[in-house]
């Protein structure tokens, strides 16, 4: 996904402000499609009653987090070129593979218990998430270094002022992307045609998000090849 960052990022080369501004809302946009988004907003709305507007909720709580933290360790970078230290990037990226591998338990754990079965036109799940979880998961996903590359792209803009709004708009319209992402996948989840046969489906996403998870914290510490 950083190339198509790359190439959103150089239409700001000597570009206006408002020409700047854009490139940072596109870049938050962008930031949603990464996998390991994909994969936790997956088993995140998955686990529990979907209903569209549930899930935007939900969806926008774990990006306001996840906003909240990318501004607060972009913001040094942004300003003073100042980086968390490499140990810490590490486990900061660790910790988000643990977070999607309990996420992705979670469903597997709720399907075991039957709790996707249809009965009379309903599942039996229930909310499995609040807001505020949500936002807690987001907060912690923040730190990752997924969107380390629009951080950079942005710390080279040479008006600090700019640079710190940029940010701002790079953060906030993840937020939005992820409330978008989740609302669709809400909406995905409360058809008819996948409400009879998400039983059947949820065990091979949650074991696809686990082994993603696993596969995401293994890189992390170098122990597999890593992407991100």
């Amino acid at each position: 996904m950083f190339g198509l960052d790359d190439y959103i990022a150089h239409f700001s080369d000597g570009a206006t402000v408002a020409i700047l501004i854009v490139v940072a809302i596109l870049l938050g946009l962008r930031h949603a499609t990464d996998p390991d988004h994909l994969a936790a907003v997956t088993t995140l709305i998955a686990g529990g009653k979907e209903r569209t507007r549930s899930a935007a909720r939900l969806g926008f709580a774990w990006g306001l987090g996840h906003a909240t933290t990318l501004f607060a360790f972009g913001l040094p970078i942004v300003l003073f070129k100042s980086y968390l230290p490499e140990p810490v990037q590490r486990g900061a990226e660790t910790t988000i593979g643990f977070v999607i591998v309990a996420l992705a338990v979670w469903l597997l754990v709720r399907w075991r218990r039957g709790l996707f079965r249809l009965e009379h036109g309903h599942t039996h799940a229930i909310r499995a998430r609040s807001p505020l979880q949500a936002l807690a998961i987001g907060l912690v996903h923040g730190m990752g270094g997924s969107a380390g590359v629009g951080v950079l792209l942005l710390a080279a803009i040479h008006d600090r002022a700019v640079a710190v709004l940029a940010l701002g708009l790079f953060a906030f319209f993840t937020a939005v992307s992820m409330a978008l992402l989740s609302t669709g996948f809400g909406l995905t989840l409360s058809s008819e045609p996948v409400r009879r046969s998400f039983n059947r489906v949820a065990p091979a996403l949650g074991a696809a998000s686990l082994l993603f998870g696993v596969w995401y914290a293994l890189g992390a510490l170098a122990v597999t090849p890593y992407y991100f």
